[in-house]
């Protein structure tokens, strides 16, 4: 046990330190726009603004963003990723003043995240591939393209604490004790409460704890398999009690809802039947039949009850995804998405999971077991949506460090040859480096921050902008913005589409029926989508603004914000 102790603490020393280096590296090199709050993506700023509202006075319960779209559109989100981030800012701000405290938390909750996930992969390769692996997979991990680019400073968003969930259930699932399959249960429950991206994962480790059990019959794996079912059963059931928000009804499975709620339960109760009457079950075809039956029905009846979770954005207009969604990087495939940026995404995984498949014939263990079917579900995942990188990457580093440690027996160029493989930067910089030059020449934008200043002198009223610009609005003036990059907020996003893509007469119908009182634009924000020559978007670049859209002076190069005339 001391040995045990002290190994840990090693590994914990380990993973702050890497982590404390690099985050202070990443926020010194970010920090022009760490300190003016100018963070990596529109959902990080939306989380920030959350917070703000929650510790404004906004109800617990209630997650609506009030100044999106209609003013009155209920997030995706739930309060479990943001009680991190109000604890920091509210312990901070008596100290520091407010605009210091966010600062500081901005930085200070993704080098915690950080920390945490490299100290669980340390733990994981420790148990699957013995302590020389251990600190070499954290050094993997620590450079782990694409998933260290959801602990950089500024990134607070949920991906970052949903893969701290994920690896701690992995490591969890190691061993077949019921504390470690409630850990599972309740862990797995966590993860889907901040989000729905880690579900098949997820599901990855559910089938892992009843293939076990298949395969043993053992009175441990069903005991630890009947502990996860009630670990995430007890978890489901406070869940509801606890992060349940005011838009619990909300007709959509894509957050913790309703519909999400009552999809989980028949699924959650399938490890806890199949314990039940497992006692009985005494060869594997008995076991095999069991599983089959209770996981068909656990299915059926999930479906059943909410068959949206098939497609949880398939209520967006096909116009909107077209225009929007499909060009959001993280959410692309792989097959529609940039050579470069599947390469820099794929690679690491790739390397990980082939390292993963040949350890295994030499030690064919329940820890390899559980790694390889997760990079598997990770790489399912990628193969709709690339996000499931962030997982599948970090997931690589047990296996790639066991890969360096074999290579270091065989000599210099096998152990340099392994370490160029298992660094997950080498991808995107490789990519890059061969990827064809573009025939497209840089195009002139705004300094949007300088932009959003001019705005925020106006009187309050509604913004017709872009979709993207629409989050860093909201977070940076008191204005209501129309558009915003969030499927709930369809209809707007999809009025502000028409309103710059379509003719200003049909512009300014929009513009009186959603009440816009002011246009924001940089230049060649929509050049992505090849606005037509007629469209207004055009018509304004050209310096041929209709009247009703009158010049509001003192704008930065390249930007441009309009009243718009009663």
């Amino acid at each position: 046990m001391e040995a045990y102790r002290s190994t840990r603490r090693g590994d914990a020393l380990a993973a702050l330190a890497l982590a404390a280096i690099l985050s202070a590296v990443w926020a010194l090199r970010d920090w022009p726009n760490l300190s003016a709050l100018r963070l990596p993506d529109t959902d990080d700023v939306m989380r920030l603004q959350q917070v703000r509202d929650w510790l404004g006075g906004q109800a617990f319960a209630d997650v609506t963003q009030h100044r999106m779209g209609s003013g009155d559109v209920p997030m995706h989100w739930s309060r479990l990723a943001d009680l991190l981030p109000a604890l920091l800012i509210a312990s901070l701000k008596p100290l520091v003043g407010g605009r210091s405290a966010e600062i500081a938390m901005v930085i200070a909750v993704p080098a915690m995240l950080f920390a945490a996930a490299l100290f669980l992969v340390a733990r994981i390769a420790r148990q699957a591939a013995g302590a020389e692996a251990a600190r070499i997979a954290a050094v993997i991990a620590a450079i782990a393209y694409p998933a260290t680019t959801i602990f950089l400073p500024g990134r607070i968003d949920h991906h970052g604490l949903q893969v701290v969930f994920l690896l701690a259930a992995c490591l969890a699932a190691f061993r077949s004790t019921a504390m470690h399959g409630a850990a599972v249960g309740a862990l797995a429950v966590a993860s889907l409460v901040v989000g729905l991206e880690t579900a098949p994962l997820l599901a990855a480790l559910g089938l892992c704890a009843i293939g076990r059990w298949i395969w043993s019959g053992a009175r441990d794996e069903r005991r630890s398999m009947a502990s996860l079912g009630v670990g995430a059963v007890l978890g489901l059931l406070i869940a509801r009690a606890i992060f349940a928000s005011e838009g619990w009804s909300y007709p959509a499975c894509d957050g913790f809802t309703a519909r999400l709620w009552h999809a989980a339960l028949p699924v959650a109760t399938a490890p806890l039947v199949l314990a039940l009457v497992g006692r009985r079950l005494t060869s594997a075809g008995k076991r095999i039949a069991a599983a089959t039956v209770v996981v068909v029905i656990a299915s059926a009846a999930a479906l059943r009850l909410s068959p949206a979770c098939l497609s949880p954005y398939g209520a967006v207009d096909a116009q909107l995804a077209g225009l929007w969604l499909a060009r959001v990087g993280e959410a692309q495939s792989p097959f529609t998405a940039p050579l470069t940026t599947m390469i820099g995404y794929l690679g690491l995984m790739l390397a990980g999971l082939a390292a993963t498949t040949l350890q295994l014939p030499r030690d064919p263990s329940r820890a390899w077991m559980t790694l390889l079917a997760l990079q598997l579900a990770a790489l399912a995942i990628s193969a709709v949506q690339l996000r499931g990188a962030y997982a599948g990457a970090i997931l690589a580093a047990p296996a790639l460090a066991a890969a360096i440690g074999a290579a270091r027996r065989r000599g210099a160029p096998w152990l340099a040859a392994t370490w160029l493989g298992s660094a997950g930067m080498i991808y995107p910089l490789a990519a890059e480096a061969v990827a064809l030059p573009s025939s497209l020449a840089p195009r002139q934008t705004c300094d949007m921050s300088r932009t959003l200043t001019v705005l925020v002198a106006q009187p309050a009223g509604v913004v017709m902008a872009p979709i993207d610009t629409g989050a860093w609005g909201i977070a940076a003036t008191p204005h209501r913005f129309l558009a915003a990059p969030y499927h709930r907020n369809a209809a707007a996003d999809l009025a502000g589409f028409r309103f710059f893509l379509g003719d200003a007469i049909s512009a300014r119908a929009i513009a009186s029926q959603w009440r816009v009182r002011y246009v924001l634009i940089c230049r060649h924000d929509f050049d992505a989508v090849s606005p037509k020559p007629a469209s207004l978007i055009r018509q304004i670049e050209r310096g041929q603004a209709p009247s009703w859209l009158v010049p509001v002076p003192g704008m930065p190069p390249g930007g441009l914000l309009y009243h718009v005339a009663p």
